[in-house]
């Protein structure tokens, strides 16, 4: 299993995080709040990064892309949402630059080495 704690499987582990956020904010909506739409658009979102970290465990090159092109899709959301954003920041106040810059650098990081360490781009 250390093995797969390399920076072949970044991303992988970061969307298994991913599920698991989502799974537990699917119980907590569903049980504790009583709704039932966003539990389900939450859980489909769980179900898709679960697959895809598992079947990028499991090597399969359309995984490692999908999840190297969503981070990195992340990673330009961010930069851009630090100069234009107005609701991320009224919601965050002043946790919105550290927090969006954390992300920012943290998801371009992770993509630019997953994407060398897994030679997508050769």
């Amino acid at each position: 299993m250390s093995y797969k704690l390399t920076e072949n499987y970044s991303l992988e582990w970061l969307a298994t995080l991913i599920t698991l956020a989502g799974v537990i904010s699917v119980f907590y909506t569903f049980i504790i709040g009583k709704h039932y739409i966003i539990p389900t658009a939450i859980l489909i979102d769980s179900i898709i990064f679960f697959n895809l970290a598992f079947f990028g465990f499991k090597d399969k090159p359309w995984a490692k892309y999908v999840l190297f092109w969503i981070f990195t899709v992340i990673f330009c959301h961010t930069f851009f949402s630090l100069f234009w954003a107005k609701t991320p920041k009224l919601v965050l106040g002043e946790l919105f630059f550290p927090v969006y810059i954390v992300v920012c650098m943290v998801t371009g990081f992770l993509s630019i080495q997953y994407a060398r360490a897994n030679l997508l781009y050769r």
